[in-house]
């Protein structure tokens, strides 16, 4: 299968930089490592206009509100969480401070949400002799749909993997593919899983590059193309089920597979992350992780706050007393129209 225009793209995980950057040198005091962190993030992150536009974000603003935060003499726990409630101003997933006693993150990207998704109810969907190809955990269901779960781009899949799940659903009506709670990974993987449902060479999306220090400093936008798999491809209708703990990677594969008509999306909004991160490192050697390069569907939108489903269903309160997962039978019903 031929990758994707941007071989970096294979590199966007949530634990995983892509790349990093050279800063100038300030200080390590509180004060020096605020103002590198602010600058960092100033010269090199990839959403500004976006988020302004989106819920009003000013970052001249931030840095008036924190700078009065660190003060000389601060310990390290009382710098770390001024820099972290910095960075949550950005309201990213993919913008971390790592330090050797802690991950300054921002989940709220999923936190606050419904979980739509049932570890208990999933069990009585996969039984106990279900199968397991790397990544991916599936089985044929009793209505003769297929069904695979598949919780981290970051567990790898090889082809022969793939040839061997789609060959044993060959006969199935068709195909469940849940990705609730994953978090992302190596986009390679999820390309390589998408790329069994394309039939022809297919745009997916754009990317931009950073070139400049200035908010706007981006290059022009290039194409994103999927071109189908050389092996077994699935030729029948699909479904993807979703929640807002798809992130990343995992969101990007909802971006390919709405490409596609053969293939819905059923389930909640997806929890975003279309940055591909970068890293710096402060003066006092905490790492920052920051979404650098823009990521956007086949339209030209942004899918950082995440894509929506086709059809939207949430888990009932009713139907996890019956022992049902809604969002799985909604799809069966769909696949059976």
């Amino acid at each position: 299968m031929k990758k994707l225009l941007f071989p970096l793209i294979a590199l966007l995980t949530l634990t995983l930089p892509a790349a990093c950057v050279s800063e100038e040198e300030y200080p390590n005091t509180p004060q020096g490592n605020l103002e590198a962190l602010w600058r960092i993030i100033d010269e090199h992150y990839c959403f500004f206009d976006y988020k302004q536009h989106e819920y009003g974000l000013d970052w001249d603003s931030i840095y008036t509100i924190y700078n009065v935060r660190a003060t000389a003499g601060m310990g390290r726990d009382q710098l770390f969480e001024v820099l972290t409630d910095m960075l949550a101003e950005l309201r990213d997933g993919h913008v971390n401070l790592s330090t050797a006693f802690d991950y300054g993150r921002y989940w709220n990207w999923h936190e606050g949400y419904p979980a739509n998704f049932s570890d208990t109810l999933q069990r009585r969907y996969l039984g106990t002799d279900y199968r397991i190809a790397a990544g991916m955990r599936y089985r044929i269901l009793d209505d003769n749909i297929g069904y695979i779960y598949y919780g981290s781009f970051s567990n790898g899949i090889g082809e022969g993997n793939l040839d061997e799940v789609i060959r044993h659903f060959a006969f199935c009506r068709g195909l469940i593919i849940d990705i609730r709670g994953n978090g992302g990974g190596n986009l390679t993987y999820a390309e390589k899983f998408a790329a069994r449902f394309c039939h022809e060479k297919t745009l997916v999306g754009y990317m931009q590059h950073k070139n400049g220090k200035d908010h706007n400093d981006f290059s022009t936008m290039r194409e994103q193309y999927l071109e189908p798999s050389s092996n077994l491809r699935w030729q029948k209708n699909a479904v993807v089920l979703t929640n807002r703990q798809v992130f990343s990677a995992a969101n990007e594969f909802v971006k390919y597979m709405k490409c596609f008509p053969q293939v819905k999306i059923v389930g909640d909004h997806t929890g975003g992350g279309a940055g591909l991160p970068f890293t710096a490192t402060l003066p006092n050697g905490w790492v920052v992780r920051f979404s650098a390069c823009p990521m956007y569907d086949r339209n030209r939108q942004h899918t950082e706050f995440g894509i929506a489903p086709d059809y939207p269903v949430g888990l009932t309160d009713e139907d996890l007393r019956r022992g049902e997962d809604t969002l799985i039978e909604f799809a069966r019903k769909l696949l059976v129209e």
